[in-house]
């Protein structure tokens, strides 16, 4: 950057304004300040724009910049005069800056809080969203040196620049003077501003997902001479699934008069490869990858899967190595999946890409998968695929994503492909870490809106290699907020796949109502159990009998979804021996038919399986059924590919392959495929639209799945009416924050004491009971008197704090007497008046005691907490939490959600607590931590819940300055 000699700023170069975007189309792109090295990089960039961008910034032909200009762009105080530039490849791409007025529109300092700003874009770059990109950061640079307003001068004939601030989203006026177009907008970020810029987030990180799971053209780089190793076999699989695009081998060691690899052209680099090249899948050593890396940027690849290991999972000195490879990527505008990948598969019809390491290509379908482990990928895949086959057909999968180390290309990326995909219906995630949890959850509400979200997320620590922000919330938190967002949380990857199949084939349920019926009583008694556990409403099951044939079931599977009071049907079947009996192609036959009959409930079948036996006794009986496919689905071989590490000289060699099409783009047949599982042709995709019927090996699990369904249904319907956030005419919010910026001059963090506890929460309308100091008899007999009686007694030491169990307090004290004698009791149990530090406090309406908490967490934000004080929460863990800011539904649900929740509604002939008035107090609580950010925590305990009102006997509440919000500034990717 600068040198001492050279620097004119009043600020140190401000390092955190450098930050990598994603474009409009998917490519990414480096935005940092313009300093005086940059002289020539500006120069050549502005040789480069066309006269005509040239005219519309500066309002008259100007071919060249003097020196002085040169000098005036790259020269700022980084206060009242800011430059920043777009770079790829580490030249200039665009440029803008501000410059501060006054009122006159002359140049001026702080206090004036105006600046002009100017754009110029490159020709070849304009449409691809540079100029919006650095208006969010300029914009954001310019709040932060205390600038509220921008205006711009813009010819009218420049219609896309107009068009950047007019659909930036911000608070403008418009006038037109002498020929030019005046635009001036407050930076305040506004609701419209906001959704504009998650708008364009979501398109750019879609399209840039896109571009790698649809490419035009391939080329994996490290393809062995010889069969064998982790580049050849990767070849191979794009070749077998029969991918639909260029493909090209790559390997510097291919002698010069080679040709083709397997019937795929081959070349000893990336820049020898004749046309454009989408992506490349890396699969040389790690100290090789940094010159591969460098090849593919400057021949203009888009992404790059990186095989490779060697990286964060080894140790600091490969973390630092991971860093350098993707600050390298990012420099070309290049995105990555990987390091340590497994690799990315994509079904579609037209694209058909196998660029991983398992050697067979799933069915497709409508499921999408996304893991960060390669074993855990492996494991997807082979229960997806073993479990593909329903009662009346497969389901597949649409696109997999298996990360590794995750240094770029995360979850929420995929996420943003995934919502607005039409291949996929349900995705299937598989976390072992959540980088971005805050944006996390904002994604994954957006996205089950519209579909279904199936989480595994793990609880250990975080593995080598994967960079995510530090949380201090327990993972059970972490669990209830991602429920709250939607997101169906599951914790195994069995439970994962259950649920994945019945949200791909079915609809949802309009309730918990389940109908059951079949040929097994006592598999049907099984069912209803399971049912009651969790939490479903089952109606006593229907028995068939074992003799019960298709046209039993179709009948009985008709009357049950007619029925209105039924929201779905477990159907229990087990194989019947003797003439007559239905065989599974039978029986599945008759279910589809009866199923399709009715669209809006969901049907589920439990399905037991003798295997050997039932054939044994089959012959011995001489009543073999006849042949069917089994219901239960699963055929042919699952993928059992495990990761191998690019260049080991010792992996085991791939299995004979049939050979390609003479031209390298994909096998001369179709890829082999396992059986389905019938009515379906082998390797068929079922049409989208049709109800495939899932089967499951046991009860549990079908009821689990079912569960997990009717709970997200409910959540789909009270999304499209989340409740709003109210207002209070008596919350001081003004005066809060004065009182919280006086506090906070006392230093970074503080504990309130309880004077000012009191009078910050007293500006929210939440009063705490007063409790007065008793350090001697006489002292809280005084105390009694200026409160009142009845009073209570409390020990206030931490280990008695709150234990009323231990005996450190004492209620419903009528007169000094009673008064003095139960201090004379806890004296002498618990020690001296200095150890226990007690307290007098007047009496308040018996009722239910519970605890409300509020923290802001760096990583999730701020989370509201509510449970019964006491036991349940500190011994069970039974609290519920939600986001803020809390609507009133949320509150409602928050009351609701904890196990312990009919203590509050008349449990067993008991007074109801006055839910109504606890839901307006978490409101409030809401309101303070989201209104002021430096509320770090409060905690209300015990707050008593009676039949009328609460009374808060105690609070405690943090202050500090805030930790920084990513999500409210300008989009940027994860720093590295």
């Amino acid at each position: 950057m600068q040198s001492p000699a050279d620097r004119q700023d009043r600020h140190e170069y401000p390092a955190h304004w450098e930050a990598d975007v994603v474009l409009r189309d998917g490519g990414t792109a480096r935005i940092r300040p313009i300093t005086a090295d940059d002289a020539d990089r500006l120069v050549s960039f502005y040789e480069q724009v066309s006269d005509e961008s040239k005219y519309y910034r500066f309002f008259a032909p100007y071919p060249r910049l003097s020196a002085k200009d040169v000098h005036r762009f790259t020269h700022h105080d980084f206060v009242d005069r800011v430059g920043l530039a777009a770079t790829i490849g580490g030249e200039f791409i665009a440029t803008v800056r501000y410059d501060r007025i006054g009122t006159d529109g002359m140049p001026a300092s702080v206090p004036a809080d105006e600046a002009e700003v100017a754009f110029l874009v490159q020709d070849a770059h304009q449409g691809r969203g540079v100029a919006s990109a650095l208006l969010e950061h300029v914009a954001a640079v310019a709040r932060e040196r205390g600038i509220r307003r921008f205006a711009a001068e813009v010819l009218p004939a420049n219609t896309k620049m107009i068009k950047v601030f007019t659909d930036a989203g911000y608070t403008q006026k418009r006038s037109f003077e002498d020929g030019v177009v005046r635009l001036e907008f407050d930076l305040e970020p506004t609701d419209r501003s906001v959704a504009v810029q998650r708008a364009r987030e979501q398109r750019a990180e879609a399209r840039s997902v896109r571009r790698l799971l649809a490419p035009g053209s391939v080329a994996v780089v490290g393809v062995g001479r010889t069969p064998g190793g982790v580049g050849r076999g990767v070849l191979g699989n794009i070749r077998e699934a029969g991918y639909r695009g260029r493909l090209h081998a790559v390997n510097k060691a291919f002698p010069e008069d080679l040709e083709e690899v397997d019937g795929v052209p081959a070349h000893r680099s990336v820049r020898d490869i004749e046309g454009p090249v989408d992506l490349a899948v890396v699969a040389v050593p790690a100290e090789h990858v940094p010159a591969v890396v460098a090849e593919c940027g400057e021949h203009g690849v888009q992404g790059l899967v990186v095989l490779s290991a060697g990286y964060a999972e080894s140790g600091p000195e490969g973390r630092e190595r991971q860093r350098a490879l993707v600050r390298q990527a990012r420099a070309y505008g290049m995105r990555i999946i990987g390091p340590n990948a497994f690799g990315i598969i994509n079904t579609a019809p037209g694209v058909r890409l196998n660029a991983s390491l398992a050697p067979q290509m799933p069915r497709p379908g409508r499921i999408g998968l996304f893991a960060q482990s390669g074993a855990i990928g492996i494991a997807l895949l082979s229960r997806l695929h073993r479990r593909g086959g329903g009662v009346t057909g497969v389901t597949g999968v649409s696109t997999f994503v298996s990360s590794g180390n995750r240094a770029d290309v995360s979850g929420n990326d995929v996420l943003q492909y995934w919502y607005d995909d039409p291949e996929t219906d349900v995705a299937l995630m598989y976390l072992e870490t959540i980088g971005n949890p805050r944006k996390f959850n904002r994604l994954a509400r957006r996205t089950a809106a519209a579909k279904p979200l199936v989480v595994v997320q793990g609880a250990g620590s975080a593995p080598q290699g994967h960079a995510v922000r530090a949380t201090r919330l327990p993972h059970e938190t972490v669990s209830a907020l991602l429920r709250q967002a939607g997101v169906i949380r599951v914790d195994t990857i069995t439970e994962l796949v259950d649920a994945g199949l019945l949200l791909a084939r079915q609809p949802l349920p309009a309730g918990p109502r389940v109908a059951i019926l079949g040929n097994s009583e006592s598999l049907g008694l099984l069912t209803y159990d399971r049912c009651l556990a969790e939490g479903l409403r089952p109606s006593p099951p229907l028995d068939l009998t074992t003799g019960a044939t298709a046209e039993d079931f179709h009948r009985a599977l008709c009357r049950a979804l007619a029925d209105d009071t039924c929201d779905a049907v477990v159907v229990t079947a087990i194989p019947a021996i003797g003439e007559g009996s239905p065989g599974d192609a039978e029986l599945a036959e008759a279910l589809r038919s009866a199923a399709s009959g009715v669209s809006g409930k969901p049907v589920l079948v439990v399905h037991v399986e003798l295997g050997g036996l039932a054939e044994a006794l089959s012959a011995a009986a001489s009543t073999a059924p006849q042949a069917a496919a089994q219901a239960s689905g699963a055929a042919g071989t699952a993928p059992q590919a495990a990761p191998r590490a690019p260049g080991d000289a010792n992996a085991a060699p791939r299995s004979a392959q049939a050979p390609g099409t003479p031209d390298g783009t994909g096998p001369s047949r179709p890829a082999r495929r396992p059986p389905a599982a019938v009515p379906d042709a082998p390797g068929a995709s079922p049409q989208h639209g049709t109800r495939l019927i899932p089967a499951y090996p046991a009860a549990e699990r079908a009821v689990r799945a079912l569960a997990e369904a009717v709970k997200y249904g409910q959540w789909r319907r009270e999304a499209t009416d989340p409740g709003k956030v109210p207002e209070y005419e008596d919350i001081d919010e003004k005066g809060a924050a004065e009182l919280i910026g006086v506090l906070l001059e006392r230093g970074q963090g503080l504990t309130l004491g309880e004077a000012e506890t009191c009078e910050l929460l007293g500006k929210y309308g939440i009063p705490v009971r007063r409790a007065l100091p008793a350090p001697t008899p006489d002292a809280a007999a005084e105390a009694a008197r200026t409160l009142g009686y009845p009073v209570a007694l409390k020990a206030t030491a931490p280990h008695l704090r709150h234990r009323a169990d231990l005996g450190g307090v004492r209620l419903d004290l009528a007169d000094e007497e009673q008064l003095r004698r139960s201090y004379a009791e806890l004296t002498e149990l618990f020690g001296k008046p200095d150890e226990l530090r007690p307290v007098v406090q007047g009496m308040a309406p018996r009722g239910v005691d519970t605890v409300v908490r509020a923290v802001i967490d760096p990583a999730a934000g701020a989370v509201l907490s509510f449970g019964l004080a006491g036991a349940p929460s500190q011994l069970l863990g039974d609290m519920a939490h939600r986001l803020v800011p809390v609507t009133d539904r949320d509150a409602t649900s928050l009351v609701r959600s904890i196990r312990t929740a009919p203590l509050l509604f008349g449990w067993r002939g008991s007074t109801p607590a006055d839910t109504p008035a606890l839901e307006r107090l978490l409101l409030r609580v809401s309101r303070l931590v989201d209104d002021h950010p430096e509320v770090v925590a409060v905690t209300l305990e015990p707050v008593v819940v009676a039949q009328r009102g609460v009374s808060v006997l105690g609070a405690t509440v943090r202050l500090a300055p805030p930790p920084a919000r990513d999500d409210l500034g300008p989009r940027t990717m994860p720093a590295y």
